[in-house]
């Protein structure tokens, strides 16, 4: 409204200081048309790091542009209330998100340079995280694992910047480079998922598909031809450690490989390898050979709304064999004030036990978490939401006792503020 009565008086001859006809001047309305960082396919298709979604997808965020500039902000804050049952379970209030700003610049040639900058709440919730069953993955204090908690992510979870050469209408090289950022490897990070990213929960397949989405050290280099993108990438393998307000040293040790196809504009799939190299910190002499799969699709439904889901697998191996992981998530948009969003997993996990002596077992577990959030919109860019979900879990019956029974169960309940 501002800006609108701003512009209205310059059009009408009134004088305004600088600050203002900046202002008026700036263009804040949605990218529609505009182009994407890798090349020239619709902005929309970019997702976290050089991983593609679905044309479709909604592009949240402010965009500014200034000159040859395009300018973004989009953030969110989720105040959590975590409860998990029995006896390995716990409760915990904390606040997630993020807040993300992009810059870019597309040149008269068809090239792109853009710089992009993300930073996350969670690292002052603590070094243990978030109490989560059946979650495995990072140290909490760089002596024991984290088990049944969810990790929090580093302060900065990416200060990245790519360059994009066009070479013809349907063909663009490009190189990405992140401290941190997110080597070429699994679908989007879960938190950039539109099928589950209203959920402030985890995933437990996070560690098989996207848990290098904050790498300290990433260079990525691919082609991009109409809509099929090649991309490799070098990174740091060792995930991030227990101090979680620093940058760390890079190292690119590790090698990732992916292949993404957009066949329409609902549809985006991709398959994906990585040979990492010391991923653990407890256990720096292993190294890991990751594979993934995914498919996604998204439409527009109801009322400015829209339809996601994503259906996806992992594997990794461990000195008890391969382990897989498989996992389908969905989420539903009828409109500006409902979410409605479930997903379903299945993973084999060696470190959900660790025995005195001997080889840690393999267990297969699950999970379905279901949930939903009504947001009230305060204004043009600016909604406060409400929000529940609730999880059963499933064990095998040689964990039944260590979790109190076959199917523990957890909840949230969660109060979110975003910048859309």
């Amino acid at each position: 409204m501002i800006r609108t009565l701003l512009a209205a008086l310059a059009l009408a001859g009134a004088a305004l200081p600088a600050w203002a006809q900046d202002m008026a001047g700036m263009d804040m309305s949605r990218p529609h048309g505009m182009t994407g960082a890798l090349g020239g396919y619709a902005m929309t298709r970019d997702a976290s790091g050089t991983a593609w979604q679905p044309d479709a997808s909604e592009h949240a965020g402010i965009h500014i542009m200034r000159g040859e500039w395009m300018f973004m902000v989009h953030a969110l804050a989720n105040g959590v209330y975590d409860w998990q049952g029995g006896p390995r379970g716990d409760r915990k209030a904390f606040v997630s998100g993020m807040l993300m700003g992009m810059a870019r610049r597309t040149f008269d040639n068809g090239d792109a340079l853009q710089f992009r900058a993300m930073l996350s709440p969670d690292a002052f919730m603590g070094p243990s995280g978030y109490p989560l069953l059946l979650q495995t993955g990072e140290t909490a204090d760089g002596k024991t694992p984290l088990v049944d908690r969810q990790h929090p992510h580093d302060l900065f979870m990416e200060l990245s910047t790519s360059y994009s050469h066009r070479l013809s209408d349907a063909d663009s090289l490009f190189v990405y480079a992140g401290l941190p950022g997110e080597p070429a490897f699994g679908p989007p990070a879960f938190m950039h998922r539109l099928s589950i990213m209203d959920s402030p929960e985890a995933p437990i397949s996070h560690h098989w598909l996207d848990s290098d989405h904050i790498t300290f050290g990433v260079l990525t280099t691919g082609l991009v031809h109409g809509d099929w993108k090649l991309e490799v990438s070098r990174f740091k393998g060792r995930e991030p450690d227990q101090h979680r307000f620093d940058i760390e040293s890079p190292k690119l040790d590790s090698t990732a490989a992916r292949i993404s196809w957009n066949p329409s504009a609902n549809w985006s799939l991709q398959a994906s390898w990585a040979e990492v190299i010391s991923p653990e910190q407890l256990e720096p002499e292993l190294n890991q050979r990751r594979w993934s799969a995914s498919a996604i699709y998204t439409r527009p439904f109801g009322d400015g709304g829209w339809w996601s889901t994503t259906a996806a697998w992992g594997q990794r191996t461990s000195p008890q064999g391969d382990l897989p992981a498989w996992v389908l998530e969905s989420a539903i948009k009828p409109s500006d004030a409902w979410t409605v969003f479930a997903r379903a997993e299945r993973v084999d996990n060696d470190e959900l036990l660790s025995p005195p002596v001997g080889v840690a077992p393999v267990f297969t577990v699950g999970k379905v978490s279901v949930g939903a959030i009504h947001d009230w919109r305060l204004a043009q860019h600016l909604k406060v939401g409400l929000g529940a979900l609730y999880a059963w879990n499933f064990v095998p019956s040689g964990l039944a006792a260590a979790y109190g029974s076959d199917d523990p169960q957890g909840a949230m309940g969660f109060v979110r503020l975003k910048i859309d």
